[in-house]
């Protein structure tokens, strides 16, 4: 694994109620990105670089108009609190248990999860949405000092593997029948799981957004176009 302790960190501001849509075109999918906290903006330019509808949503009411979801990285428990203070936790979780289509990025990942460890192993009591049959150990590759980028071959993509960036990454601890494993990185424990899916929901421990690689957010649209 390379060591890049200068590594690109998401941002990490609140997006304004009538932020940017950045919007291409009319035709494309709508897709929504979770906007209460992390890095919103980037995932919002790369889903309108590849021709969706990219909106932030931070009101229950803006996910009916949405054809698929995005949740950032960021602080899963923050953006969790938030969820639960807008009252977003329980319309989320019935739209993805409807059917959404939706990618959760490192925070992201923990919030689609079950169940959530601290990076010692122990349960950590945070909101959750529970739309995965997934147990994620948040910060399990280690701290900001810890964060790197490495290459890794995704299960289904085309093009060879993906450059990968880990800040205060999560990896899969454990995971249920349904969950198919797309993706794993090397780690001094031995191999961990970065990439899964279940379904119509898809997660992953590090942040594409911040390369020039958008074939997640691509497997994210073309989960959308089968469900249109």
């Amino acid at each position: 694994m390379t060591d890049t302790r200068a590594a690109r960190v998401p941002g990490e501001g609140l997006l304004p109620a009538r932020g940017p849509h950045y919007v291409l075109g009319d035709t494309g999918p709508r897709i929504g990105v979770l906007a209460l906290q992390g890095d919103v903006l980037e995932h919002l330019r790369t889903l309108s670089a590849i021709g969706t509808r990219a909106v932030p949503i931070k009101r229950p009411e803006q996910l009916d108009d949405v054809d698929g979801l995005l949740i950032p990285g960021g602080e899963s428990t923050t953006i969790g609190k938030l969820a639960v203070l807008y009252g977003l936790l329980d319309p989320l979780r019935k739209r993805i248990a409807d059917g959404l289509p939706v990618l959760g990025t490192c925070a992201g990942a923990i919030l689609l999860a079950s169940q959530a460890l601290s990076a010692e192993g122990d349960p950590s009591d945070q909101p959750l949405l529970e739309s995965m049959d997934t147990v994620v150990r948040r910060n399990a590759f280690g701290r900001q000092v810890a964060s790197f980028e490495t290459d890794v071959q995704v299960a289904g993509l085309e093009g060879g593997p993906m450059h990968a960036v880990f800040i205060r990454a999560p990896w899969i601890e454990s995971w249920g029948e349904q969950v198919q494993i797309l993706a794993s990185a090397p780690t001094p424990l031995g191999d961990k799981v970065v990439v899964a899916r279940q379904g119509n929901v898809l997660a992953s421990a590090f942040h594409p957004e911040l390369t020039e690689d958008n074939r997640l957010h691509r497997l994210l649209v073309d989960m959308v176009n089968k469900e249109r």
